[in-house]
């Protein structure tokens, strides 16, 4: 592991999340489709760096990426448009299923609401979930996710709010581009960073 992502001095312009799961799909003659999924599902995302000048962000971050080493390194990162659920959740909800299951079962000292579309990620995983339907109440009941837990959890703690992804970087050449510079003279700089989750 390699660090935690500067987003301090670091803002998001346009981010583009996407869901990889790998499916074979085949159509007998009759037009009946056959599916089987191969692949464990992951996070991937695509964010463009707002320009900035190498002194208030760009020597930071250009060190950083520098330090992964192309996609040797993990490194944790919470894209900061989606770093809040959309639910009014609070507390600390806790969660129990079965490896493979998409049904959780909830307790802890949790109150409030969870939407579709959250992400969370339970104490012992790397793993980051969505929540697929709403939940009006977690401190009781279940909540659903996607994809299903890769591994059991059991009285876990959820994270609901800041939720880190484990992630690398996709591409092994990084480039940093000039593209001009503000009305002092100081040249501007902007970055394309492509990561995957790490599993």
């Amino acid at each position: 592991m390699a660090g935690v992502f500067p987003i301090s001095n670091s803002q998001f312009q346009t981010l583009g999340i996407k869901s990889i799961q790998k499916t074979l799909i085949s159509k007998s003659a009759s037009g009946k489709k056959l599916a089987r999924q191969i692949d464990g599902q992951r996070w991937s995302f695509t964010a463009n760096i707002i320009t900035g000048k190498r002194s208030d962000v760009y020597g930071e971050l250009m060190a950083f990426i520098v330090k992964q080493r192309s996609g040797k390194e993990n490194f944790t990162i919470v894209p900061p448009e989606i770093s809040n659920a959309r639910g009014t959740a609070s507390g600390t909800p806790n969660g129990t299923a079965s490896a493979g299951a998409t049904s959780i079962t909830l307790g802890g000292s949790g109150t409030g609401t969870l939407k579709a579309g959250d992400y969370i990620k339970f104490a012992n995983h790397y793993k980051v979930y969505m929540v697929v339907e709403d939940q009006s109440d977690i401190s009781t009941g279940t909540l659903t996710i996607e994809p299903p837990l890769r591994e059991a959890v059991s009285s876990s703690d959820i994270s609901y709010d800041n939720v880190p992804f484990t992630v690398y970087l996709v591409n092994e050449m990084q480039e940093f581009g000039a593209i001009g510079s503000d009305k002092d003279g100081n040249v501007l700089y902007k970055f394309e960073l492509d990561v995957e989750e790490a599993l």
